[in-house]
This record gives C-alpha cells, structure tokens and sequence, in this order.
C-alpha cells in the first residue's frame, strides 16, 4: 500500500494554508478597494458641496484651488440664513412637514395593523388600493387634491348643501398646515402607501399568541394594538419614523403645490438660486460667490438630517433587517 510521508503531509497542510491566507487577504483587500470606492462616490458630493460653501469670489479665479482653499468665506454662511429666511422656513418645516410626518407614522400604524392582523370581505380590494397609491404618482391626482382642498368637502355634502340653499361652507385649507394634516390623519399622505405596506411586513410577524391572551383577559382590538403590538413594535416604528421624517423633510412637490407664503426649508431652497440675484449677487453659480450661498444653504439644509441618521444608524441597520424590506 502507498504511504504518505509526515514531510509531504506537512508540506501539503502547509500548502493549503498558504492558499487560504492568500484568499483571505484577496478577499479583504477587494472588500477595501469595494467599500472605499462606494464611500468616495457617496461622499464625494458632501465634500465638494462644504469646501464650495468656503470658497470667496477671488478663489473661483485662481485655477489652482479647487480643495484646499486660501481662505475661508464664513459670510458665504450668513448671507445663505439670510436668503433661506431660515428661522421662518425652518419654523414653517416643524410645524407643517415634520408635524405631518409623526400623525402619518400614527394613523400608517392603524391601518397596518388592521390590514395585517384581522379578515374581512373587502380586504383584498383594499389591498389593491394600497398598491396603487403606492404606484400611482403623486404627480396623476394633484389637480384632484388641489381642486379637493381649494373647495374642502366630504362625500359631496357640503356641496349638496350650497346647491341647496346658496350657502357655502366649503373651506380653502391651501397654503394651511391643513393640506398637509388631513391627508396623514386619514393615512393618504406623502407615501404612505409605503409605510402600511413596512408595517404590514412587520405586524405579520407578531406572534398571535400575545394577541389571544389579550383578548382572554379582555382586551379588545384597541387595547391590544396600544398594549401589545406597539410596545412590541419599537423596531418598525423606528425605520417608518426615519423613512417619514426624511421623506416630508426633504418634500419640494406638495409643499410647491399647497404652499404660497408658508414656505418650508425644501421649497425656499428650491427657490433660492432665482431670488439671489435680487438680493445683489450674479446670475451665474459657478463662477461667482452665489454658487458657494447656494452650497452653504445646501448644507445647512442636510446638516439636520445627517445629525439624526448619524445618532440612529446603528438601530436603523438593524431595524431595516428585521423589518424585512433588505434587499
């Protein structure tokens, strides 16, 4: 019989470590060079926009500075709260969009968990509708919704009542927080079709034991939803609070839509490149400083944003895991 040596046995042991080490090392320096490019083209556009914010008028003549400035032009900042009219816009931002985005976390809730959690003839129809509000764009139903809240009425009867008697108790909630609140009240606002459907995903998931023994000590469909599935819902509800506050924050169409005078911080922003030069700075944003206002606005327009997601990363990963949306 042929017998192997302990030098040859040592020797192709040796070998196969040799091997695995250098795929080991090929491996991590591919996931390096992978997650180090990602990263470049991520933050590629965070950096430009901050040294573009610094950069003073003299800098854009000088060819040879692109990153490392000169000098930094901190006016660039003060001229950009001045032309955002930031403590209205971000007033206007709190009390309209970010408002809006906690009553849409609560009523997208209910509804979810209803859908999710109980049977009844017209839930697959339902479904449906879920679907298509989350297919349909906002874009195919704003004349409706502006037609719907320029003249505020329910099922027609207020309608109805005017046709009756001449009066009309119809009210106009443009350019109101109303256009806003009504539709997250009813679960119809900014993507909320998304959000059921997260929280659709994650009710599902709950064990319905917690539900029956609930029930046998008497609780009923609200006590349970308040006492066993939201306290049992703390990861759902952190990846909805994130997507909705997002989403409404950084909300320009609705806002351009509903919103006249009452500006929030997307829609002033949106606007600020035509107003700066009535404000006495040039028409053209990449030569002059009105380019670097316009980044400084940019950037204190994200900073908030980037503070919260910093803070609730580490959670949200895993919630976004756990929720079942991965992939």
């Amino acid at each position: 019989m042929f017998k192997l040596k302990k030098d040859d046995i040592t020797f192709t042991l040796n070998r196969l470590k040799h091997r695995r080490t250098v795929s080991a090392l090929a491996t991590a320096l591919f996931r390096i060079l992978m997650l180090t490019s990602i990263g470049y083209i991520v933050i590629y556009p965070l950096l430009y926009m901050i040294v573009t914010s610094l950069r003073s008028t003299e800098s854009y003549s000088d060819p040879g500075i692109i990153w490392l400035l000169k000098d930094y032009c901190w006016e660039n900042y003060v001229d950009a709260f001045s032309a955002l009219k930031f403590p209205e816009a971000f007033k206007n931002t709190i009390l309209v969009e970010m408002v809006s985005a906690f009553l849409e976390i609560v009523s997208c809730s209910i509804v979810a968990y209803g859908l999710a959690r109980f049977e009844f003839r017209s839930k697959k129809i339902m479904m449906v509708v879920l679907i298509l509000t989350i297919v349909i764009p906002t874009q195919m139903i704003i004349i409706p919704q502006m037609i719907n809240f320029s003249q505020l009425d329910f099922f027609g009867i207020l309608g109805l009542f005017n046709k009756a008697t001449g009066i009309d108790l119809r009210v106009n909630v443009l350019d109101t927080p109303f256009s806003f609140y009504l539709p997250s009240i009813f679960g119809i606002g900014l993507k909320s079709g998304i959000m059921i459907f997260i929280y659709i995903q994650f009710f599902k998931g709950l064990p319905k034991e917690l539900e029956e023994a609930a029930w046998i000590d008497g609780a009923g469909p609200v006590k349970t939803f308040l006492q066993i599935a939201v306290p049992s819902s703390g990861v759902v509800f952190l990846t909805v609070t994130i997507f909705s506050v997002v989403w409404h924050w950084n909300d320009y169409y609705l806002a351009a839509m509903f919103m006249t005078n009452n500006r929030p911080l997307a829609l002033a922003l949106a606007n600020l490149p035509s107003q700066l030069p009535t404000l006495g700075f040039g028409y053209n944003l990449m030569t002059t400083r009105a380019g670097s206002i316009v980044m400084a606005a940019c950037f204190m327009f994200v900073v908030p944003m980037l503070v919260m997601y910093i803070i609730l990363q580490g959670k949200f990963v895993k919630s976004i895991d756990r929720v079942g949306i991965t992939g």
